[in-house]
């Protein structure tokens, strides 16, 4: 209960940013009961068990299950913690999206994770619902403790294709760690681009926050992505023991362009790398 009770705190924390991802990207949190639009015979609880397959409503409304299916974490198999032994979760994140020119569904699924882990358990799942629902992949995507997809959600980049951005985070009283992966789909499998760490910190002085936000730049076969973090200080103005900084912002940008050849993105800096080893020395 206490960790059910800390993810639905959190969740009204980023409430306001969560509905700015849902309107502008038709993210949506339909009742897993509900039947998927237009298909009368298929619930959005027949798709989540097939990611966890003993899932079922309790009297509370709650779904509860046991452990989801085998699967790899999106940064390889060296990354990710363990999935909880019971799952519990009131709805799932649910996206349209195109891929390799077919219509597909992402859903989300934040199953939590041990109290005593850093990282959080959460499921990304794509499925084919055009004829017989399918299951195509499904990847662990947490990199801390409670995950979301992030504004925008997704980022068309050709006619039939989009990317996927997810963000995992934790805060204590001060400080709000975010990891951002950038997921393309290839082949109806779940590829990660790139993975983007930014670290917000609120003191007695200032408040220095790092906003990520990304932009399509046409070109073929598919647009490049250019994704820029937005490092900034703003001095509190209160009396503290610190001398505040000067109030400050500034740019750091990365451009991912398709790679023809090996059929993925390739970035053109290391700047996000620094950018999170300078934020390291800072914890």
């Amino acid at each position: 209960m206490p960790t059910i009770f800390l993810r639905f705190t959190l969740a009204l924390i980023l409430l306001p940013f969560l509905l700015t991802a849902a309107g502008a990207q038709a993210v949506a949190f339909p009742d897993l009961g509900t039947a998927l639009p237009g298909r009368a015979d298929v619930t959005y609880l027949d798709l989540a068990k097939m990611v966890i397959p003993d899932l079922a409503a309790d009297k509370d409304g709650f779904y509860r299950g046991g452990p989801p299916i085998d699967m790899r974490h999106i940064e390889g198999p060296d990354s990710g913690g363990s999935p909880p032994e019971t799952s519990s979760l009131p709805n799932a994140a649910v996206l349209a999206i195109r891929a390799g020119g077919k219509d597909r569904l992402a859903m989300l699924f934040d199953l939590g994770g041990d109290s005593d882990s850093a990282e959080g358990y959460a499921v990304l799942a794509l499925y084919d619902i055009t004829a017989r629902p399918r299951l195509l992949d499904a990847v662990n995507v947490a990199v801390d403790k409670s995950t979301y997809f992030r504004d925008p959600g997704k980022i068309a980049v050709a006619a039939g294709e989009d990317v996927l951005i997810t963000m995992s985070t934790h805060f204590n009283s001060n400080q709000g760690y975010v990891a951002t992966p950038v997921i393309m789909v290839r082949d109806d499998r779940f590829e990660l681009i790139d993975m983007i760490y930014t670290f917000d910190e609120n003191l007695c002085a200032y408040r220095r926050t790092q906003t990520v936000a990304f932009q399509s730049i046409p070109g073929q076969p598919q647009a490049a992505i250019r994704a820029t973090v937005t490092d900034a200080i703003v001095p509190s103005g209160e009396s503290c023991d610190e001398a505040a900084p000067k109030a400050l912002s500034h740019d750091i940008s990365v451009t991912y362009r398709w790679d023809k050849e090996a059929s993925h993105y390739r970035k053109d800096s290391d700047a996000f790398e620094r950018l999170s080893a300078e934020n390291a020395k800072r914890f």
